[in-house]
């Protein structure tokens, strides 16, 4: 069986504690998660069986939704609640709605992010959060990242509930770090549930416990509905040129794009459009 499963993934366990469950559970060895998600989070994380595991680049560089609370007055090493206070309590008596939302604009758009130190990012092939906790000195580099929105779901000082619609590679405890410097009354992440990412809800995510031998099946979603990208149609006579991995060329004038690939309704894999060639990217048959 290859697809993705949606899971659930409660708090307190990490996206590798996740798959190693299910390889257990299912008896699968071949399994692969779509993107990180913090121990302290829970939330949508799905699940790539079998050949499905081809996939997971494609899945991984959807879009996030996320539901974050950030508090106002403090900050920790981490960034979020489960690090190391880093002051006193400041007063953020003097923050209100319309000056959140204030600050929050400048947050939407193309931003400049640093990771936090305490993270999986590799320094030198180490990981960051393995360099930080042995107390060395490093930097890590910031990233470009992308917040196509931020709204504030509830606002009652010091916590503010916000909704963030993201890019990848986005931390959440950054921006949340960064709106507190901004507000010049420091804040940390406090509560994180990753809502979406890519066609993956998590009103349709399924509990980790849901999942066994006997089940999963139940809860595949097939690679060709897992991927977003426009369907496009190979005429029989150029399929054995297309698993050769040779190009074609199409007649439609279509944008350069990555597509889903079929003939006669069998999905083939990922092709990608250039100038109105399709070249192969992934066979998936």
């Amino acid at each position: 069986m290859d697809g993705v499963i949606n899971i659930l993934k409660p708090p307190g366990m990490t996206s590798h504690d996740v798959v190693d469950y299910l390889r257990k559970k299912i008896k699968i060895k071949k399994i692969g998660h779509t993107g990180t998600l913090d121990p302290g989070a829970a939330g949508v994380l799905p699940v790539c069986i079998g050949k499905a595991t081809k996939i997971v680049e494609y899945l991984t560089s959807d879009i996030k939704e996320y539901i974050c609370e950030l508090t106002l007055g403090n900050a920790t090493d981490t960034y979020d609640k489960y690090g190391n206070f880093l002051y006193e309590n400041i007063d953020y008596s003097g923050i209100d709605l319309i000056e959140l939302n204030k600050v929050l604009t400048k947050f939407i758009g193309e931003i400049e992010q640093k990771p936090p130190k305490f993270s999986a990012i590799k320094i030198n092939g180490k990981r960051a959060y393995d360099l930080a906790r042995k107390g060395l000195e490093f930097d890590v580099p910031s990233r470009k990242v992308k917040i196509f929105n931020i709204e504030v779901l509830g606002f009652n000082a010091p916590k503010a509930l916000l909704k963030v619609e993201c890019s990848k590679g986005t931390y959440i405890r950054t921006l949340c770090n960064d709106i507190g410097e901004e507000l010049k009354v420091n804040g940390y992440m406090s509560f994180l549930l990753r809502t979406r990412t890519g066609r993956f809800n998590i009103k349709d995510a399924i509990p980790l416990d849901a999942i066994n031998e006997d089940t999963y099946r139940l809860y595949m979603v097939k690679m060709e509905d897992a991927l977003e990208f426009q369907r496009y149609d190979i005429d029989s006579k150029y399929k054995k040129m297309v698993l050769n991995g040779n190009r074609i060329k199409i007649k439609e004038d279509l944008p350069n794009q990555l597509v889903k690939m079929f003939c006669q309704n069998e999905f083939l894999g990922i092709g990608k459009i250039e100038d109105k060639i399709l070249k192969v990217e992934k066979l998936l048959i």
